[in-house]
Parts: structure tokens; sequence; C-alpha cells
């Protein structure tokens, strides 16, 4: 079995927390979250409601790809919860190695912002959503990359990402 990163990205509300830890469960991998990489500069950044720029995200993303390489290395399989906005960012994680997958978690705006007007998050306000769409480089027709459209129940998300793995982390399905 070939280890594999699959990164679950996308915009804030879109999911990527819960979908990825029940995908962790069900694939029987760890799951690590992108949230908890962030230096606390980030943090207080973001609870003051200003957007990160690529100054605030390249330490961020170093931390990432330092644990997903570790991961691959060991030949771990492992779920992350990262928004990998911009194309250069996920081709900065790629360099973790081979293993690495995407799937974007992808669905309209005014849905996002519903599902955020009902969520409590640590630091992250509702007011920077508008500033996660326009950050956003659509992934599509990038290597290893899945789209999987965010308005089906969680449980269904995980199964549709199962499926394109073969229901397996070590399949590319």
């Amino acid at each position: 079995m070939s280890a594999r990163a699959i990164v679950l990205m996308g915009v804030t509300g879109a999911g990527k927390t819960t979908v990825g830890r029940l995908l962790a469960r069900r694939l029987g991998v760890r799951f690590l979250e992108g949230d908890a990489y962030h230096p606390p500069a980030n943090i207080a950044k973001m609870r003051a409601g200003v957007p990160l720029d690529d100054a605030d995200r390249w330490p961020w993303l170093e931390a990432i790809l330092r644990d997903l390489r570790c991961a691959l290395d060991r030949g771990e399989t492992v779920v992350l919860a990262c928004s990998a906005l911009k194309r250069a960012y996920r081709d900065f994680l790629r360099r973790a190695g081979a293993g690495v997958v995407f799937v974007h978690l992808a669905g309209p705006e005014p849905v996002i912002a519903e599902r955020l007007a009902r969520r409590r998050h640590e630091y992250m306000p509702p007011s920077l959503l508008p500033s996660q769409f326009a950050a956003l480089e659509d992934p599509s027709g990038e290597p290893d990359v899945i789209t999987v459209a965010i308005t089906l129940p969680p449980e269904a998300i995980v199964e549709e990402i199962a499926s394109r793995f073969g229901g397996s982390p070590a399949r590319t399905g």
C-alpha cells in the first residue's frame, strides 16, 4: 500500500474539518487539522477580521509541508484539512511527495455564507468569506485534483471521495 496525503481544500465553511475527520475515520488513517499549524500572529489577525496574505501563509504552509513529508516518508497515509486556496500553495504542498492529492470541496458562496452564519469558529469570522473566494484559484485541470460538491451530507461526501480512491487510500480510482 503506497502512502498518500489527501488534502481537503476550499474556502472557510466548505466542510474541510468535518469531512476530513469522517474520511480519516473511514479510511483508518490520521487526520491533520491545518488550522492547528497557524502561528499565534495569524490567529490574531483572522480573529480581528483581517485576511491573511502570502507573507502570513508561507510559514504556515512550510509547517504543514514538513509534517506531510514526514508522514509520506514513513509510509503513512494522512488526511489534511487545508484551504490551499492558490495554485502556488498547492504546488508547494505537492513537494511533500508523489502521494499528494487534493479534494476541492466546492460550493456557492451563498450556501457557504449560510453555513458560516450558523457555526462558531474559534477565530475565523464569517466576514472573511469574501476574501477567501477572492483568493481561491480554481484547481480544475490541475494534476491529482478532484472536485466534490458540498451540497450533499458530509457522510455522502466521504463516500464519494472514498469511492474515487477505490475505498482505499492506496489507490487513485
